[in-house]
């Protein structure tokens, strides 16, 4: 499991329309999960904190995890 992993995960969310879609669509933190590593992407739920964390409201809001009061809640 690496960072590495989780920002290559995060960059083709903010890239890959149909995948950010797809990916939008799961409800919870372990289906998040499942859907990186059967896409071939391999981190925790710790490394993906550490890299959503610098992710800005409006990235946020593109993955359907963002609010206007600088909270988020995605569900890791």
């Amino acid at each position: 499991m690496s960072i590495e992993s989780a920002k290559a995960f995060v960059e083709r969310l903010k890239t890959d329309e149909n995948f950010g879609k797809e990916c939008s669509e799961k409800s919870s933190p372990e289906d998040w999960v499942k859907f990186a590593k059967d896409n071939g992407y391999d981190f925790s739920k710790e490394e993906f904190e550490q890299v959503k964390s610098v992710l800005c409201d409006e990235e946020l809001d593109s993955l359907g995890g963002g609010h206007n009061d600088g909270s988020t809640h995605t569900g890791f």
